[in-house]
């Protein structure tokens, strides 16, 4: 189970108006990391001792976030089900997208509705949210309970199109398809009909290949 990188805490029982919060825990905890780091490294230790360094296999899955719009566009689409107040409760699943070798950054504010109100890259605020919603761009989707959400949606709400020859901006090699892996094993069909189920691991790839992760730490609440 992958546990290095910090990710935004959901508390069901808050409304979207204690976003802020959660947001600016995200930032205090970042800040610890740092100074935990900077302290080992003055008194004279390697941050990359055994017990700290990071397992090989997680080194293999890692590529760099690719630069640009081609790797980085915004949310455009229309809000999937009801748009409501407030976020209310939700469940995690966590959605990965690869293509040219590098990461394909789900934004901020799929399925919400402006005026929205950022905080530290998270979404703090929306008008409204619909059935399934980014608050920040860690690829993390939360799903309204009782919401039966696909890939094919999400896409839709992103704005960006999902077939077996094109993943978002980018399309498949000849001879080649999207590859499309759910908790670490490949799905054998059309990728947009992939469900999103609670606490579900979906890695999409074109393009060279990325050994999929198969679990995510997920906030707790969600």
């Amino acid at each position: 189970m992958r546990s290095w990188s910090l990710v935004t805490t959901h508390d069901p029982e808050r409304t979207e108006g204690d976003a802020t919060h959660i947001v600016a825990r995200r930032a205090v905890c970042s800040a610890i990391v740092v100074i935990a780091v900077a302290v080992v490294q003055a008194c004279g230790l390697s941050p990359q001792t055994p017990s700290t360094a990071i397992p090989r296999a997680l080194l293999n899955q890692a590529r760099p976030i690719g630069t640009g719009p081609l790797f980085q566009p915004p949310a455009t689409g229309p809000v999937i089900g009801r748009c409501a107040r407030p976020l209310g409760r939700r469940s995690g699943v966590h959605v990965e997208v690869f293509a040219a070798n590098r990461v394909v950054l789900l934004p901020a504010g799929i399925g919400t509705r402006p005026p929205r109100s950022l905080l530290f890259g998270q979404i703090a605020r929306a008008s409204c949210y619909g059935a399934m919603v980014t608050l920040g761009p860690t690829g993390l989707v939360l799903i309204r309970p009782g919401a039966r959400c696909t890939l094919g949606q999400l896409f839709r709400s992103w704005g960006q199109p999902l077939s077996l020859n094109r993943l978002a901006s980018f399309r498949a090699p000849e001879g080649t398809h999207v590859t499309v892996f759910v908790d670490g094993r490949e799905w054998r069909g059309m990728p947009a009909v992939v469900p999103l189920t609670p606490h579900g691991e979906i890695v999409l790839e074109v393009g060279p290949h990325v050994p999929p992760h198969s679990s995510y730490m997920f906030p707790h609440g969600t």
